[in-house]
C-alpha cells in the first residue's frame, strides 16, 4: 500500500473532526452530536469551525475590520478560540460572493458590512445556530489536565526504568478505557469499572 492509500485510509479522530473543516463526516462545526441535535444532557456547544455564524452576528452588530472580528472572536470567547486569518477572511470572501456582506476600503484596510440580504438571512437563520461563542467556559476544560498528564508521561518515559514505563503504559491505556466508557454510559460506567478492579 503506498502513502496516499494509507493517508486516505487513516483512522480519523474519535470526535469525527475532518481536517478539510467542519461538517465533514460529522465534524463539530455542523450536524448532530452525540444523543440528536441536542446531544447528551442539553444544547450541543459550538465548535471552533463556526467560523461564519460568528462573523455574521458580529457584522450584525456592526461593521469590522477582518483584524477586528478575530480579535472579538478571541475576546468573546475569552481566548479559548483564536480564528486565524486563514479562516476569517476566505468566509469574508464567500459571504461577499454571496451578497451577504460588503467590503469597502478605508484608510487602507477593508472594512466589511453586512448587507440588507445578510441582515435578512441572519434574522431568518440565527435561531437555528449553534452559539459559536458559547463552547467556550461552558463546562470543564480538559486541556488543563491533558496537559499535566503529558508531561508525566513524557518525564517516565525519559527518566524512568523499563518497569515503570511499562506501568506507565499500563495506566494511560486504563485511563483511555475509562474515558471511552464515560461517553458510552455516562458516569455511571466510569464508576462502575474502577468498582470491578
Amino acid at each position: 500500500m503506498n502513502n496516499m492509500n494509507r493517508r486516505r485510509h487513516h483512522h480519523r479522530p474519535f470526535d469525527g473532526e475532518d481536517p478539510r473543516g467542519p461538517g465533514r463526516r460529522g465534524g463539530r462545526g455542523r450536524g448532530r452530536g452525540h444523543g440528536g441535535p441536542r446531544g447528551r444532557g442539553g444544547p450541543r456547544r459550538a465548535g471552533r469551525g463556526d467560523v461564519r455564524a460568528a462573523v455574521l452576528l458580529l457584522l450584525k452588530e456592526d461593521a469590522m475590520y477582518g483584524y477586528q472580528l478575530m480579535q472579538t472572536i478571541t475576546d468573546r470567547t475569552n481566548g479559548a478560540w483564536r480564528p486565524s486569518a486563514g479562516a476569517i477572511y476566505p468566509t469574508l470572501q464567500q459571504l461577499e460572493d454571496e451578497g451577504m456582506v460588503h467590503t469597502s476600503a478605508e484608510g487602507g484596510r477593508k472594512l466589511v458590512t453586512l448587507t440588507e440580504s445578510g441582515r435578512a438571512y441572519v434574522d431568518e437563520n440565527a435561531e437555528s445556530w449553534c452559539d459559536p461563542f458559547a463552547f467556550a467556559g461552558s463546562g470543564p476544560d480538559l486541556r488543563g489536565p491533558l496537559h499535566d498528564l503529558h508531561a508525566a508521561a513524557r518525564q517516565v518515559q525519559t527518566s524512568g526504568t523499563a518497569d515503570q514505563v511499562a506501568a506507565a503504559e499500563k495506566v494511560l491505556a486504563d485511563a483511555r478505557r475509562a474515558l471511552y466508557l464515560i461517553l458510552a454510559g455516562g458516569d455511571d460506567a466510569a464508576a462502575a469499572d474502577q468498582d470491578t478492579r
